[in-house]
Formats: C-alpha cells, structure tokens, sequence
C-alpha cells in the first residue's frame, strides 16, 4: 500500500464513492487538485493505476497523470478494463476514461479483465479472482521499479527506463518463469506471450528487457532468450539489455519485458500459445502476499499515489537504490 494517501471529493462525495460517474470523479479530483500537485511534486517516475469503467478511476486518472506530467515526472499508466458481463456502459467508460489517460502519460499499459478468465480454473472464487486482477497491476508497477532498484551484473537505471517509455503511448510490460533445461526460452516466451497483455510484441520499436537467474545462469540461454524475444521487433529497434544474479531464484530463470513503439495496425494481440507459465501461472493463482483492497477491485475514494517502489525496498541497503530515489526516502 501507498505509504502516502490523498482522499479526494470530500465534500462533493461526501466521503462516498463518485456513484460510477466520471465527472463526479473529475470534480472529486479537481477539489483536492493542490494536495495531490505537493505529494507528486519533485518525483522523478509517476506509477498511475486504476481499473477503469467507474466514476473515479475513469474520472480522476487523467487528471492525476496531467498533474505529473506537467511537473515533468516520467508518467505510467497501468490500469484494467472491466469485464465484459460489467455492461456496454462501464466499458464505454472505460474506453472514454483510458483514451483520455493516454493523451497524457509517457506510456499506457492495459489489462483487460476478460483475459484474467484464461489465467484461473472454475472453483477460484470471486475474492481470489479479484486478488488476482490486483496483483496483476503490482507486478506491472513493481516489474518496472525493480529494474531500478535491485542491483545488477549488467544494470538498467532510469536513464534507460525513460529511454524506452518516454512518450512511448501503449506498451507491453511481461514478466515470465520458468524452469528446466529450456527455461530461458520458455521465460521469455510467457514474458512476452501473457494472456493477459492485449498487445503483441511485433514491430516495437524499444524493447527493454531484464534476465534473472542463479549464478548458473549461462551466456547460451541469455542469447536464446535475447532471440526470442527481439526476433519480432522492428529491425531498427532500441534494445537496452539487464541481467541480475539472484540465489534464491534457485533453478528458475525471471525475466522481465518492457516493448514499446507499437504501430497503431498492429496494436491486437496475436493468438499464441506456449508451454511457458507467466509470472501469474496458467493452471492456478500466485501467492497472495500483498495486501488487497476490501472489495479486491477499485477503492473509488480516497485515492493513493504510489510512488513506484517496491514494498520491501525500503530494508535494502540505500546504496542499492539509485540516489535520485534515496532522495525521495529521506
């Protein structure tokens, strides 16, 4: 959870949601505008989440990421579309709310809560359902900050980051597992192939990409899943390349992808299948270690601001994060 809250609309919700109207949550947004401009002031990386089709996500989001951009933070967007059965109006919403989101982010990532049906089994109940679609922008917002804050043999920064994802629009953020004598391969391939991601890795134009392994971890698999995974994008793509040696991944390889620089023609999803499991796995649920909202879906108000680090990164060493963010932790 954010460790700094802003409750927005007070008086014009009167402590209530917005009633799944955006407008009630633009004015609920506009009424604390000051508060939200001070906690945002001075960040280097702005993370924006919110599921989208009600009145404060759609509402209050693109406000929020036009308050970020002008204070000249790198601006991202990780939100979810409702559920088809959720109705025409709420997706309209929906569609109204990101379209206007990602006229003002540096990049927009989109999970769309249908696809959370091909992730779980017919007996995962409606909370662990919800847990899911939550932990789901977790790893999108914590994918990326960790990229910055973990310590590498072959390190991503900021720099790189705001290389890939500054005025990029739409993206693709994947995160994959594996394990076994293809394990680089089939990582790269959930990373890349999720079913939950709405876009197809073809054609970017910016690729970053983050390998995490045991120190057996060889330069054979790094280079088959380097292959993989640019194998699809534009031939003159920018790829900025990671690698962290992490102990406790044990025999399991991670890996990390952020593509960017799609063509509006070919922004759907290709139908892929693979054997690979995404970070989220594809016969069952993740562990639940964080902390969900009571509903496990949209909290409408007040809304959090978070500030794209990780939970625990609080306990490493300081000189393992970067001093722009050190700077934030003081």
């Amino acid at each position: 959870m954010a460790h700094t809250k802003v409750q927005i609309g007070v008086e014009t919700t009167r402590g209530l949601g917005s009633g799944a109207d955006p407008e009630i949550g633009k004015k609920a947004l506009e009424e604390n505008k000051d508060e939200v401009y001070e906690v945002l002031k001075d960040s280097d990386m702005v993370f924006i989440t919110a599921g989208m089709g009600g009145g404060t996500g759609s509402g209050s989001l693109p406000g929020v990421a036009a308050i970020a951009k002008e204070l000249g933070a790198l601006t991202i967007a990780v939100v979810t579309k409702p559920f088809t059965f959720e109705g025409n109006l709420r997706r309209k919403q929906a569609e109204e709310g990101i379209a206007e989101t990602e006229e003002m982010v540096d990049t927009l990532i989109v999970i769309p809560n249908d696809r959370l049906l091909q992730v779980i089994d017919k007996k995962t109940t409606l909370f662990d359902a919800f847990s899911v679609v939550d932990d789901v922008l977790r790893q999108g917002i914590q994918g990326i900050s960790d990229l910055i804050t973990l310590h590498g043999i072959i390190n991503v920064d900021f720099a790189d980051i705001k290389t890939i994802m500054k005025d990029a629009g739409t993206a693709l953020m994947g995160i994959g597992r594996a394990s076994g004598d293809n394990r680089a391969i089939e990582a790269a391939r959930a990373a890349i192939d999720s079913p939950l991601l709405e876009l197809s890795i073809d054609g970017a134009k910016g690729i970053l990409f983050n390998i995490t392994g045991s120190s057996d971890l060889s330069m054979y698999e790094i280079d088959e899943a380097a292959k993989a995974i640019t194998e699809a994008a534009d031939p003159s793509a920018n790829i900025i390349f990671g690698a962290m040696v992490d102990e406790a991944m044990s025999s399991e390889v991670k890996i990390t992808v952020i593509a960017t620089g799609f063509d509006q023609g070919l922004r759907k999803k290709k139908d892929k299948t693979h054997e690979a499991r995404p970070v989220l796995g594809l016969g069952g649920l993740p562990p639940l270690t964080n902390e969900t909202d009571e509903d496990g879906f949209e909290e409408p108000v007040p809304a959090a601001v978070s500030s794209g680090l990780s939970p625990d990164s609080e306990e490493r060493d300081d000189m393992e994060v970067p001093a722009f963010i050190r700077r934030k932790l003081k």
